[in-house]
C-alpha cells in the first residue's frame, strides 16, 4: 500500500526542517519526510477555564522542540466529550474521515486517524512539499464548511489552532500509533479500536490494518537551518 516513512534525511526532504509559524499562539514546526501527528479539535471542545490557561501559557523560544499545552491534561479533556460534540453525528465524522483519506498517498502517507466526537487525531507523513499549515486548513475549511452545512449553521467550527508534534524514532511513531487506535476505547466509546467506525483501525480491508512503523529509529530533527547546514556538511566531507 503506502510508502513506510523513511529514515529522515534534511537533504532529501525538500522543505526547511525547522520553520515555525506563528501566526496562530502555537508555533508548528513544518518538517520535511518525517511522520507528523496533528490534533484538531471543535471549537468548544475545551472548557473556558482550560482554554485560560492555556491561552496564559508562555511560549518557549520558538527554535525550540515546543511544550506549550500540558497534553495530558488537554486530552483528557477532550476524552470527556464537553462542548455539542458535533462529530458524534454519523454525517459528520464520515465527512471528516473523508477528507482525511482524500488525498491518502498524493499530498501525504496516511497512517493512523481516529475522529472522536469532539477532536480527530492523524498520523501522516508530507510527500511533496505543501506545508503542513496548508493541509490543515484544507481538512478543516473543506469539513466546517460541509459540517455547517448539514448543521444550519454558520461560524467557527473547529478551534482556530490545531496541536501537531513530529514523530522523532520508531518508538515515538508506536506509541502515537498505539494512542489514536486506542482513543474510542480509553474514552469509553467501544471495546475494541476495531469496534469505531470513524478510525483506522475499522477499515482494513481499504487499507493495512497493521502500523506502518519506521523501518529503522529516526533522529531528533533539527532545530535550526544552521544545524542542517552542518549535518550536511558533515555527510559531505564523510562521503
Amino acid at each position: 500500500r503506502g510508502r513506510k516513512p523513511a529514515q529522515w534525511d534534511g537533504a532529501s526532504a525538500g522543505v526547511a526542517p525547522a520553520s515555525p509559524n506563528h501566526r496562530t499562539r502555537l508555533p508548528h514546526v513544518e518538517l520535511g519526510a518525517v511522520p507528523q501527528h496533528v490534533c484538531l479539535r471543535l471549537g468548544d471542545s475545551l472548557a473556558p477555564k482550560l482554554r485560560r490557561e492555556l491561552t496564559e501559557t508562555r511560549l518557549p523560544n520558538a527554535h525550540r522542540v515546543r511544550k506549550v499545552e500540558p497534553r495530558r491534561k488537554v486530552d483528557a479533556a477532550l476524552d470527556t466529550g464537553y462542548g455539542a460534540c458535533w462529530l458524534r453525528r454519523p454525517e459528520i465524522a464520515e465527512v471528516v474521515q473523508s477528507a482525511l483519506r482524500h488525498f491518502d498517498c498524493e499530498r501525504y502517507d496516511l497512517h493512523e486517524w481516529v475522529v472522536m466526537p469532539n477532536h480527530a487525531h492523524v498520523l501522516f507523513t508530507r510527500l511533496r512539499a505543501t506545508p503542513l499549515s496548508s493541509i490543515v486548513h484544507s481538512w478543516k475549511s473543506h469539513t466546517a464548511k460541509r459540517a455547517n452545512a448539514l448543521l444550519g449553521r454558520s461560524g467557527a467550527f473547529w478551534d482556530s489552532d490545531y496541536f501537531d508534534r513530529a514523530i522523532r524514532n520508531e518508538r515515538h511513531f508506536r506509541i502515537a500509533a498505539d494512542y489514536i487506535r486506542a482513543n474510542p476505547v480509553n474514552a469509553g466509546l467501544c471495546e475494541a479500536p476495531e469496534d469505531w467506525r470513524w478510525s483506522s483501525a475499522y477499515q482494513p480491508s481499504v487499507r493495512d490494518a497493521r502500523p506502518v512503523y519506521l523501518l529503522s529509529p529516526m533522529p531528533r530533527p533539527p532545530r535550526t537551518a544552521a544545524r542542517l547546514r552542518q549535518r550536511t556538511m558533515r555527510s559531505l566531507h564523510a562521503s
